[in-house]
């Protein structure tokens, strides 16, 4: 039986924030669609606000954390977490197979 394959969920303006010079929107997703394809993983960018642009793997909401929480508690398989931000990994608790601080994440994509 094959193993399902992680969701990694990306706190969006929380990672692209993390390191100087910040990375525009566009660069975070382009990287992170790379990056995801490369390590076999299913990805889900989550940001604040609203946008037109629609895709598979991007979730614009009002409050991002709290839409982050609800994809990680919704979520039926293995969740990877990209967030420096203390207060999020609280809120989703263990839920999370591995977790990723934001900078560590840029470094890596």
């Amino acid at each position: 039986m094959e193993e399902a394959r992680p969701l990694v969920v990306v706190d969006a303006e929380n990672a692209r924030r993390s390191r100087w010079p910040n990375l525009s929107k566009d660069a975070l997703l382009e990287r992170a669609r790379r990056w995801a394809k490369r390590e076999g993983v299913d990805l889900m960018v989550v940001f604040d606000g609203r946008s037109t642009d629609e895709a598979a793997d991007v979730v614009w909401a009002p409050h991002a954390d709290d839409e982050i929480v609800r994809i990680v508690e919704d979520h039926n398989g293995p969740i990877w977490l990209v967030t420096s931000d203390r207060e999020l990994r609280q809120r989703t608790g263990d839920r999370a197979a591995k977790t990723f601080g934001g900078g560590g994440f840029l470094g890596q994509i």
